[in-house]
């Protein structure tokens, strides 16, 4: 009764849990353009987009995926072989386990009647695939603290479903061991199964299963004389072999009865393989309850997420589905650290110990504040920071074995944390080239809101500049800010500037104006001349120096030679040391 009532337990948390889980798709959101899209309309959208999915060509590449990502775990081998053997060891084994021994009822008797968990190949099997499971956590354990890859971050969420299976196969092994040689299992099989019904056939049998089964009796002890051994068998043969294989067939669980064989009738008195009993199956309970709240609930969602990616693309698809496939996405990350293996910028976690500038580690930030909304402020800056500082390089989103598009990603959340009013003082920009390709996604008060939050901050935190309406005292030239500019070679350029106009006239920034120096402040060979001047304060103020998109145009179309783009990324950098040295 009691096991009955944790497995329904278990079972109505799981479900719950998985129905938690699957809602929160539709009703969180990535990205401002998100949250205006209704959770009914995300939940139609993807019961349309599957059904016309499925009646649609696409249905070929659902079914080339499944097979070659899904289940022979494609991307997983092709970056690492290990961690292949490992993922295909761990789920493969457990995967078997659950159809053949935990679903037996279910499944395994269906599809052969005669099936006896301790009868061969079953017997052999459920050993073999146990032994496969546990050679995938000690790959994983391996892989993360012994080998340790390199930024592969552990944390606790990754050492509870370990745990729970350790505890789940370790568990099984030694109860199967200690049934081996327990002599009261032994006494409950022959009462309830065999035909024996006088002493002398009694001892026969027992001497027989002491002999070759591997049961410790606390009566009889070897050895015997062949003519009760020959007994014996006969007996096993008429009420035994059909459901009894012998026990070396379970080859580690024998081991184990070996080991304890001496501790045999004490653990008998004890009861211990009851307890052992109860263990292994509330492991299995927890287990359960625990999966749509843990890491491996990426089973279910790293399937999903490798499907929706393979046919749904940003500008086609249905803005309601790609809401509810990012939020999807974060639940499918296996927390693998592959993204972060390859990341550009990674190593620069080295220097500025700021977890988030991982992507592996930043999808769980992320992930939280999505759920929440009410992080810190001090966290969201870490955040931030992990988010611009991503060169959009990609290398995350193609390695990723469970298909996230980390790019896009990365990207709907820089836009969330500006249209949350959340300013990133240390960037200034509208997020350079990468963002002002991707323009026509955004209106354009969302593409000018970070530029006047970062300006409004500066203005009024650090004082940098002040308004565009305040005079400059033009007899006040800074003679330090030339030389500043002056140590590298690429700054020194700005020299070289005789005011043509040609960077001005290739700029897409200033071409997209009618009226480029009222609206812009300055446009760039006047950025190059108030450098030569020496007016620092006019430059910072201008609406340019943080509106250049970094596109190189204006400096690949310059006659003289001036690394126009290169100067204008220094003189940023000089406002970012300026506000450090004031706050």
């Amino acid at each position: 009764m009691f096991f009955s009532i944790c497995l329904y337990t278990a079972l109505s948390i799981f479900l719950l849990g998985l129905f938690w889980k699957i809602s929160t798709w539709f009703r969180y959101s990535v990205g401002p353009g998100s949250r205006e899209i209704k959770t009914s309309k995300r939940l139609f959208a993807a019961i349309k987009g599957s059904i016309l999915t499925i009646l649609s060509p696409k249905v070929l590449t659902l079914l080339k995926v499944f097979v070659l990502d899904v289940l022979f775990q494609r991307r997983i081998f092709i970056e690492s072989r290990l961690r292949w053997l490992m993922h295909m060891c761990i789920y493969g084994g457990f995967m078997l386990l659950l159809l053949m021994h935990a679903l037996e009822h279910f499944i395994t008797i269906t599809l052969f009647p005669d099936y006896a968990s301790t009868l061969n190949p079953f017997l052999f099997l459920r050993t073999l695939f146990g032994l496969i499971v546990m050679l995938g956590l000690g790959i994983s354990f391996y892989r993360r603290h012994i080998l340790k890859i390199p930024r592969l971050i552990n944390n606790a969420m990754d050492h509870y479903m370990v745990i729970i299976l350790a505890v789940i196969m370790i568990s099984g092994f030694l109860l199967e061991g200690t049934k081996i040689v327990s002599h009261t299992r032994y006494q409950e099989m022959v009462e309830d199964w065999s035909d024996v019904d006088d002493e002398e056939s009694f001892e026969a049998l027992e001497s027989y299963w002491v002999e070759k089964f591997g049961v410790v009796s606390p009566d009889l002890e070897g050895p015997f004389d062949e003519e009760t051994l020959d007994l014996g068998k006969e007996l096993h043969e008429t009420n035994c072999e059909a459901c009894h294989s012998r026990p070396q067939w379970a080859f580690i669980s024998y081991g184990v009865a070996k080991i304890v064989s001496p501790l045999a009738v004490s653990m008998d008195k004890a009861d211990v393989h009851t307890i052992l009993w109860s263990l292994h199956f509330l492991a299995c309970f927890v287990g359960l309850a625990y999966l749509p709240f843990s890491r491996m609930f990426h089973i279910i969602a790293g399937p999903l997420s490798l499907l929706a990616n393979s046919v749904m693309d940003r500008k086609r698809s249905d803005r309601a589905n790609i809401a509810t496939r990012q939020v999807m996405e974060m639940d499918a990350c296996t927390h693998c650290g592959a993204c972060s293996l390859h990341c550009s910028v990674g190593v620069l976690f080295e220097q500025m110990q700021n977890v988030n500038i991982l992507p592996s580690e930043k999808m769980a930030s992320v992930k939280r504040f999505t759920a929440n909304r009410t992080a810190k402020e001090g966290d969201i800056k870490h955040i931030q920071e992990g988010l611009y500082l991503c060169t959009n390089c990609c290398k995350c989103t193609l390695v990723c074995p469970v298909g996230i598009n980390l790019q896009d990603l990365w990207f709907d959340m820089r836009e969330t944390f500006i249209q949350d009013g959340h300013p990133e003082v240390f960037t200034l920009s509208t997020l350079s080239f990468y963002r002002g390709l991707r323009k026509d996604e955004l209106n354009e008060k969302d593409y000018e809101k970070p530029l006047q939050q970062a300006s409004q901050a500066l203005a009024e935190e650090c004082g940098l500049f002040d308004s565009v309406d305040t005079p400059i005292d033009l007899g006040s030239l800074d003679e330090s800010f030339e030389k500043d500019l002056r140590t590298s070679a690429q700054g020194s350029t700005f020299s070289f500037c005789f005011t043509c106009t040609t960077c001005t006239s290739a700029c897409p920034v200033a071409l997209n104006y009618d009226d480029p120096p009222n609206v812009l402040g300055l446009t760039p060979h006047q950025i190059m001349r108030a450098t030569a001047i020496g007016l620092p304060d006019l430059i910072f103020r201008s609406k340019m120096l943080w509106t250049c998109l970094g596109c190189y145009q204006c400096q690949e179309a310059c006659p003289q030679g001036v690394r126009v783009t290169d100067i204008l990324y220094a003189l940023k950098n000089m406002a970012i040391r300026r506000v450090k040295e004031k706050t």
